[in-house]
């Protein structure tokens, strides 16, 4: 078997496998995969073994490594299994999935046209397809359950059911299963019953489906819950324990708290038991920290999740069937922790979509805390909100979702914790688990319990929704059975419904499997030349999966195996030497690889030398080259071999990298790099062309030609593009100098080109070529191109006109307007023709209807000819690089009214003064006052004031009536004011506290509550709601008492009832109890109650009210009507009634009531139990010793007890003695009679006197003599075997003695005796030598004797020798393992078939079943055959003994130098004398003046001397087979530095350059500054230029100076010191003064010395920033500063700072005169005791007002406060008093504001 090289690439993989495809006939199905591969697979569809093809229904889209199978109107015929098959070089792989058509469902057709069925669904040839699956079900025990599934197919596919993963016949219990044909349909049906359905037959129930052309399969889950039980009568009362108490100590558990419990109890028992689970006597349910289940190896396990101290108790597991019960039960103890919570977690609820909030406190607040949901860190984020206050822990759980149900923790250090559970209501009730972890092949299943019954909700996995079969539902339960799970079923499962949703991530775990044994047997055969065959057998055992081989190689001296090919079969292959990149020595191993992974290596021993034969990849191709450039051939083959360059058939030497052809100046270098030759001929020259050019090796020739072209045109200058400015008229001259002298050229601007004129010359001059533009002109500006033979030079020029000077203004302009007003900005330049653009706020403006923009000569104007208020900004006017500024400020007049800028809410309390108040902006305008659109008239009760600007509107005393919008008008605008009077606040007088009233059903409940006012209205509500009057409730009102009257109060009236006052409330919880539900007969409460069986039992009883309700239990369990057994109920009298009462209804029998319960004990006697037969005594019973008597009767009852006596005596079970009932009868059996059981028997019904009896006699006769019926027989048997005597005695039960060799034998585990009858045998177990001898039965004065045999047992080899190889000086061990220990001696070891010679070489040695040889240090002269013999087997093997090999014994070591020195390398092998190959890079070396080799015994030397960079590489050793490597490291010399730093002196601002030269170009340096490395930046740069170095500091600041300094390795330069002297600034326009009216701006302008100096600027010593009214900008050397809207505060010093220079101007700011614009009241009336405030509103902020009392100045104090907030001052006076009534003046500058303040009410007596 020969294989290939298969090396590259990998082999096919898909990475998403296509799904099966249910679809309907008629629709599209579509299959979808990805697979990857290297090289690309080829891709083909197949089904039924057929490759298919495209057709019009058919077709096969590929995108990337997704490929698709789409087919289009789908027939049933199209079902099946498709089969997507990817191959490469390197491989293959498939992957399968089924395609299944259903016939849509057909309406009904009309009973005359119907003709045929429809066929049914799945008819076309696939897989079997679930049309329905079994669905989930929730019973209660005993209940019928029936699991039914209907399959299509074809053909019919098989069903069976299975349990858990068990067939049924393998469930323990399943005698109540049976199987049953499905309702009548299509397709296959199996329905599987299961009757009066038990606990444990709760489960996964799997059904499945087979036929020829695959399997499917479809679950249900099964879950079989405990009927509810009754509660107890009392609540408060402890439940009655369930399981019977503890006979023994519990075992003691002890947990730390917050850890976890788990408690494990193994049962059997058949019928399976029911297990329960009690915590202190009550049963346990499943939550959250309870968790209860089943293990895999069948154990019930209870697991408590982070236990508390309220988690201590006794736990029992209970476990019952009908044949009994059992229990088991540990006592739990929570070990508490020192440090705990100061506060623990409370257990909270919250809604979906809504928050939850946990709060916990601990001792310290140093203390760190975490926070967990169960086992999950949480960590701080939108959702967790984490919040430490003090010693306060909070968790905040922001939108809550189902999947945030569940237990969260606190945690601090050492682990404690405090645990809480956070319940999420919504419509999903319980949720997904966090995560489910399944074993691959078992049953997955999810359940989801809703709030409401009915719904459908959606399972998806991964966003793709899951099948139907799958999933099902019942009432609130909703269940998903995955059966089977594959890892393509794992990922995230999701159920949602509407807006909620839980999600799981069920991770599917792969069973473990061994991998595969190794191969066995390997050998190696070198064949014939340049080929290897390599041999080996199958693993053994062989493994139970497909598997393949997949042999590998290592080039001897390297680590790196390469994989070289896989087969699938075990035998011979042979490697060729195309299977090796490079010609090398090469070993081998081999491995089995399965999909279960990958066995241990089997290496192949020695190696083979293979040649790897040449082809011809890239071959050389014609070259084309200029004359005076290098041309190069190249070519690529498939392996590393050496090869001969020729130019025109002269072989070119390869020993030398460089050379010269012939006398010629023609010289060329041969390079070889990996696979790839290269020949480079160097500076050929014209007459080189068509030179042929060939290579040649083994193999492989091939050659080309060398053509030369002559020299092309380039461009000497300029190289680079050129970029040219230029103004007006100016002469411009381009020019583009050639390599050739009148070469022709043309010229191009802007890709057109140019043509002659008088405004552009083109000259040419040798090799110059200009273009020539006498006067340029701003339109001559381009992009020009000198363009020759594909090269071209690139000239940017651009002409520009000359600088542009704004002559006026000079100044910032501020502009004041109002609004319509027309608005001119003018800008006058220096040259007519200038272009000038207009901005405004830093966009440019655009002409339009608002905005006009005209020229006229220098002079250019903005124009608005109607401002508005939005039109006011900073305008620019920009003329070349100057700028003219104007700030336009537009007052908008059309808005008349200034205060109040919107709606006005004003709200009082009836009698109160009310004042509106509008402010204009202009003092003459006259406005009109409405009130609800009618406009108001001036009286006594309204009140209109104006004053300057304001106008007010008064209401003295405001009325109910007075509530309304009131409008102040003028013009088209209005000032709106809503005014709302209300009564006095109401307030309720009593209760003042919260009212509980207690009431019996019936009574009549009031409610009272009295009013502050009595015409108040109130609502009453119940429970949130409005109450409405009727007859069950009635309001009433009696002046300021409001009552709420419950004539005869029903317990439903309970509640909340809250009397409303609009502004005050008061709350009453009502409770109305029921009356007590009693039992009026009969008085007694515990009754016993004696009936006949059968006959008519009837319970009764009386309660009151006669409508109570009653429920009746019988030993605790609640009964149900049913024909035996009926409840009745008329008027107050409730009865239980047994038509036909049995025995078994007696019991305990309890009626109750919601209060009070009767017991009634109830007894059913039956009628005395009678003899049935015989009715007379029995005659006598004789028999003989031994043999068996049976006495037996019948009575009238089964159930009856009766009583044996013999001779008067009890008779008790034991003894020979058996006592049995069989229905009526009763039994008495002697198994075997004798003396003893002689006499009279009686069998008495019951055991009081005079019961019904009977009496038998029994006789025994007189036992017989002892003899021995047969003889023992001699026994012959081999060692270890069994022997067994046997012999017969009479009579049977006869004592017997056995003896061996006359002594007596006792009974043990080698010798074994038996009784059955009359026989009697003695068995000897795994006889032995020495149980040889005589074997005696004794037996009364009788005897027999007989002989028993032992032979030896053979010696046989069970593992047989194997035949070995070694090489010379090697230890060998030869090996053999008999069938038995053999004795010492047993077995002999020879050679030749002669004993083993005497040598100390040669050892043996015995462990138990093995023996085995040792040769130590074979030799030649050990080879031979060597066998193992014992008396009875014999084994041989050879030993193969090759001589020693030559070894390496210290290898080659890599050596590292400096460029120019000496590498010397030096091997040591195991022989001497051996003559071997020095080579470097693959190129053998010879001795000479840089090379020197020697050799010294075993010691091999190499010197290399004087190396460069280009010697680094591979040096090699090479003797016979061997073959030892190192590498050859030079490194080049360490760079130094030629030209060192210099001091510098810059002057501030300026940029200083450091320089240095190195003596490498390629080398890094690290520059650093006062020791600290350096980074580029902005001022920093950093450059290399060839072997310079250069550190560029620009705008150099004082900060820059210090020491500086150059690293390059270890080199370094420096320090040297910068120095930076201080620019000398001086001012060269000082600032002026400037006077201003307050509102106007400020212009300030200074120019400095120096362009690039920073400035600031101060104004009255406080330091002044741009922003606001300050706007700061440099212009060159020119500083500006601009103030606008100045206020009277902002006079002052301005100053300007600009380094040690400086400038100062004054600033003056003539203030308007302060008025007031808002006045007080001229009269305010304040209640006394309260606070009054006058307030007023001044033209601008921070002016200075003065408050008066009667001409007097008030001053700051404790009656009175004086505030100011911008322009409104108030003045405050607190407490007021009658003598506060007075006239009060505001003064603010020359205006003055007076208010009369008037008191009211009596001021308080003093005690």
């Amino acid at each position: 078997m020969k294989a290939g090289s298969g090396d590259q690439g990998s082999p096919p993989c898909f990475l998403r496998f296509p799904r099966p495809v249910r679809v309907v006939s008629g629709a599209e199905a579509e299959l979808k995969c990805v697979v990857l591969g290297e090289p690309p697979p080829i891709v083909v569809w197949e089904k039924g073994g057929q490759q298919l093809a495209a057709s019009d229904r058919l077709s096969f889209p590929v995108d990337g490594a997704e490929h698709c199978l789409l087919l289009s109107g789908a027939l049933p015929t199209d079902a099946g299994v498709y089969v997507c098959r990817a191959r490469n070089s390197a491989g293959e792989a498939y992957a399968a999935a089924a395609v299944t058509v259903l016939e849509p469902p057909a309406p009904e057709p009309e009973p005359q046209l119907a003709e045929r069925p429809l066929p049914p669904p799945g008819a076309g040839e696939g897989a079997p397809v679930f049309l329905t699956g079994p669905r989930s079900q929730w019973v209660l025990r005993g209940a019928e359950v029936v699991l039914e599934c209907q399959v299509g197919g074809l053909p019919a596919p098989t069903l069976y059911w299975e349990k858990d993963g068990m067939a049924l016949d393998e469930v323990w219990d399943s005698s109540h299963f049976s199987l049953e044909p499905g309702r009548a349909g299509a397709g296959a049906s199996l329905a599987l019953r299961i009757l009066a359905a038990r606990l444990p037959d709760s489960g996964v129930y799997v059904c499945h489906a087979r036929n020829a052309h695959g399997h499917a399969r479809a679950g249900a889950l099964l879950q079989v819950q405990q009927p509810p039980e009754s509660p107890p009568e009392d609540p408060d009362e402890a439940p009655t324990p369930v399981v019977e108490p503890l006979k023994c100590a519990p075992k003691t558990f002890w947990v730390n708290e917050g850890k976890h419990a788990k408690f494990r109890c193994y049962v059997m028992g058949k019928p399976e038991p029911e297990i329960e689970w009690h915590w202190e006597g009550r049963p346990l349910l499943p939550d959250r920290r309870r968790l209860m289940y089943r293990d895999r190896d069948g154990g019930f396990v209870l697991k408590v999740l982070y236990c508390q101290a309220k988690d201590r108790g006794l736990y029992v597991c209970a476990a019952r069937n009908s044949a009994g019960q059992t229990l088991s039960a540990v006592q739990l103890h929570v070990k508490e922790p020192r440090l705990r919570f100061s506060r623990p977690l409370q257990d909270v609820e919250g809604r979906e979509h809504g928050i939850a909030v946990l709060e916990c406190k601990v001792p310290n607040s140093r203390i760190p805390t975490a926070w967990f949901r169960e086992d999950q860190r949480l960590l701080p984020c939108r959702k967790y909100e984490q919040i430490e206050e003090g010693t306060v822990r909070r968790l905040i759980i922001h939108r809550l979702k189902a999947d945030d149900d569940g237990v969260y923790l606190c945690e601090m250090r050492g682990r404690v914790r405090t645990v809480a559970n956070v319940t999420v209501k919504g419509p999903i009730l319980k949720r997904l688990p966090r995560k489910l972890d399944v074993f691959e092949g078992e049953n997955a299943v999810l359940l989801v319990e809703t709030r409401e019954a009915g719904v459908e909700g959606r399972w998806s996995r991964d966003g793709e929704d899951l099948p139907a079969t799958c999933q099902s539902s019942s009432g609130h339960m909703h269940a998903l059975v995955l059966p089977g799970v594959t890892r393509e079923d794992a990922g995230e499962v999701t159920f949602s419904l509407g807006n909620s949703r839980t999600t799981t991530l069920l991770r599917v775990k792969c069973i473990k499997h061994s991998p595969p044994g190794p191969p066995v047997l390997a050998e190696m055969f070198k064949g014939h030349r340049n080929t290897v065959l390599l041999t080996w057998k199958p693993p053994d055992p062989t493994p139970e999966t497909a598997f393949i081989y997949r042999l590998e190689r290592q080039e001897v001296g390297s680590e790196d195996w390469v994989q070289c090919f896989s087969i699938e079969k075990a035998g011979a292959v042979e490697v060729p030497g195309d299977c090796v990149p490079t010609e090398g020595d090469y070993r081998f191993r081999v491995c089995t690889v399965s999909e279960h992974g990958r066995s241990p290596h089997v290496v192949f021993h020695g190696s083979a030398h293979l040649v790897p034969t040449a082809r011809l990849v890239a071959g050389l191709e014609e070259v084309q080259v200029y004359d005076g450039e290098d041309a190069v051939f190249s070519l690529d083959l498939s392996t590393v071999i050496q090869g001969t360059w020729f130019l025109n058939g002269e072989e070119l030497k390869s020993n030398e990298p460089e050379g010269q052809v012939g006398p010629g100046p023609l010289r060329y270098r041969v390079e070889q790099r990996g696979l790839q030759h290269r020949l480079i001929l160097q500076a050929v020259r014209h007459q080189d062309s068509g030179a042929l050019i060939g290579f040649s090796c083994p193999g492989v020739q091939d050659s080309a030609a060398l053509t030369i072209q002559e020299s092309p045109v380039h461009i000497l200058s300029p190289q680079d593009k050129v970029s040219l400015t230029f103004t007006t008229s100016d002469r411009v001259v381009l020019t583009c100098e050639l390599s050739r002298v009148d070469f022709p050229a043309s010229w191009y601007k802007d890709g057109q080109q140019v043509e002659e004129s008088e405004s552009l010359v083109v000259k040419m001059d040798g090799r110059k070529h200009r273009l020539i533009l006498p006067e340029a002109q701003v339109q001559d500006s381009g992009e020009f191109e000198c363009r020759t033979e594909g090269v071209s030079a690139f000239f940017s020029v651009t002409v520009q006109d000359p600088p542009v000077h704004i002559v006026a203004p000079r100044e910032h302009v501020f502009v004041h307007a109002i609004t319509s007003e027309c608005v001119m900005l003018t800008c006058e330049v220096d040259r007519e023709d200038a272009p000038v653009h207009w901005f405004k706020d830093g966009q440019e403006v655009e002409e339009s209807d608002f905005v006009l923009l005209e020229s006229e000569g220098p002079h250019h104007r903005l124009v608005l000819p109607s401002a508005q208020p939005s039109i006011g900004g900073e305008f620019q006017c920009v003329a070349g690089d100057e700028r003219a500024y104007f700030t336009v400020t537009i007052t908008d007049v059309s808005s008349w009214i200034v205060y109040p800028s919107g709606k006005v809410y004003v709200a009082a309390v009836r009698l109160e003064r009310v004042v509106l108040t509008c402010e204009l902006c202009r003092p003459w305008a006259e406005v009109r006052w409405t009130k609800d659109g009618e406009e108001v008239v001036e009286s006594p009760t309204l009140l209109l004031q104006k004053e300057d600007t304001v106008r007010r509107l008064v209401l003295p005393a405001v009325q109910l009536e007075d509530s309304g919008e009131y409008l102040c008008e003028i013009d088209d605008e209005s000032a709106s004011f809503t005014v709302t009077v209300t009564e006095p606040p109401v307030r309720i007088l009593y209760p003042r506290d919260e009212v509980t009233l207690v009431a019996v059903s019936l009574e009549c409940v009031v409610l009272m509550c009295e009013l502050s006012r009595e015409d108040a209205p109130v609502r009453w509500y119940k429970d949130g709601l409005e109450v409405e009057e009727s007859e069950a409730l009635v309001l009433e009102s009696d002046g300021p008492r409001r009552r709420l009257v419950l004539p005869a109060a029903q317990p439903q009236d309970g509640g909340e009832f809250v009397c409303d006052a609009g502004d005050d409330s008061a709350f009453f919880t009502v409770t109305v109890t029921a009356p007590p539900e009693r039992i009026v007969h009969p008085a007694a409460r515990s009754l016993d109650l004696q009936f006949r069986a059968p006959g008519r039992v009837e319970l009764r009883c009386e309660v009151a009210p006669a409508g109570s309700q009653v429920r009746w239990y019988k030993d605790g369990l609640e009964v149900e009507a049913s024909e035996a057994l009926q409840l009745g109920a008329e008027g107050p009298t409730r009865t239980l009634t047994l038509p036909h009462a049995q025995p078994e209804d007696a019991g305990e029998y309890v009626c109750e009531t919601r209060d009070e319960a009767v017991t009634f004990n109830v007894s059913l006697a039956e009628p005395p139990v009678q003899f049935l037969a015989p009715e007379a005594a029995p005659g006598p019973l004789c028999v003989a010793p031994g043999e068996p008597v049976v006495l037996s009767c019948e009575l009238s009852r089964a159930g009856a007890l009766v009583f044996w006596s013999h001779n008067g005596k009890p008779v008790q079970t034991g003894e020979g003695l058996e006592l049995r009932a069989e229905g009526p009868r009763r039994v008495l059996c002697i198994r075997a009679a004798d003396l003893a059981h002689a006499g009279l028997y009686t069998c008495q019904c019951g055991a009081a006197p005079g019961a019904p009896s009977l009496s038998f006699t029994v006789q025994v006769a007189e036992p017989p003599l002892v003899k021995l019926v047969s003889e023992l027989t001699p026994l012959t048997v081999h060692e270890g075997d069994d022997a067994t005597f046997r012999c017969e005695v009479s009579p049977p039960d006869a004592d017997i003695t056995w003896l061996r060799n006359g002594v007596v034998i006792t009974p043990g585990p080698q010798l074994e005796t038996t009784q059955n009858g009359s026989s009697r045998t003695l068995t000897v177990r795994s006889c032995r030598l020495e149980d040889a001898g005589t074997v005696t039965a004794r037996a009364g004065g009788t005897s027999t004797s007989a002989r028993l045999h032992v032979r030896e047992t053979e010696l046989l080899f069970l593992r047989r020798l194997q035949d070995v190889r070694a090489e010379e000086g090697q230890d060998v061990c030869l090996e053999v393992e008999t069938g038995r220990v053999g004795a010492a001696g047993a077995v002999r070891w020879v050679r030749g078939g002669a004993p083993l010679p005497p040598d100390s070489r040669l050892s043996t040695a015995q462990d138990g079943h093995v023996f085995r040889l040792f040769i130590h240090s074979v030799v030649l002269a050990d080879q031979g055959t060597y066998g193992c013999e014992s008396h009875h087997d014999r084994t041989l093997a050879r030993l193969s003994v090759r001589p020693k090999q030559l070894r390496v014994l210290r290898p080659l070591e890599d050596v590292t130098i400096i460029e120019g020195g000496n590498a010397t390398f030096q091997l040591e092998l195991s022989q001497e004398g051996v003559t071997g190959e020095w080579a470097r890079g693959g190129v053998r070396l010879q001795p000479g003046p840089k090379c020197q080799i020697q050799a010294e015994g075993p010691t091999h030397h190499l010197v290399l001397s004087g190396l460069g960079l280009a010697d680094s590489g591979c040096i090699s050793f090479t003797a016979d087979t061997l073959r030892c490597a190192a590498r050859l490291t030079v490194r080049e010399a360490p760079v130094t530095i030629v030209r060192g730093l210099q001091d510098l002196e810059v002057t501030e601002g300026d940029t200083a350059t450091f320089e240095c030269a190195l003596s490498q170009a390629l080398a890094d340096v690290t520059w650093e500054k006062d020791g600290q490395p350096l980074t580029p930046s902005a001022r920093l740069r950093l450059q290399a230029l060839g072997t310079r170095r250069l550190l560029q500091l620009r705008r150099c600041s004082p900060l820059d100076a210090g020491t500086y300094s150059c690293v390059v390795g270890m080199a370094r330069t420096g320090p040297v010191h910068l120095v930076v002297r201080e620019r000398k600034v001086s001012v060269l326009s000082e600032l002026r003064s400037v006077s201003a009216r307050e509102g106007d701006g400020a212009t300030f302008e200074c120019t400095v010395s120096e362009v690039e100096t920073a400035g600031s600027w101060e104004l009255g010593g406080r330091p002044l920033r741009p922003g606001g009214r300050v706007r700061i900008r440099q212009e060159g050397k020119k500083h500006i500063l601009v103030l606008s809207e100045l206020r009277a505060e902002d006079a002052g010093e301005v100053r300007f700072q600009a380094g040690p220079a400086q400038s100062v101007a004054q600033l003056e700011v003539e203030a308007l005169p302060l008025q007031m614009r808002r006045r007080p009241p001229r009269e305010k009336t304040v209640l006394v005791g309260r606070r009054a405030v006058l307030e007023v509103t001044v033209s601008r902020p921070g002016g200075q007002v003065c408050w008066l009392r009667e001409g007097a100045e008030l001053c700051p104090g404790d009656k009175y406060q004086l505030r100011s907030h911008g322009p409104t001052h108030s003045l405050v006076i607190h407490d007021v008093r009658p003598e506060d009534q007075g006239t009060y003046c505001c003064r603010a500058g020359q205006d003055s504001a007076y208010t009369r303040l008037l008191v009211e009410g009596d001021a308080p007596l003093s005690t």
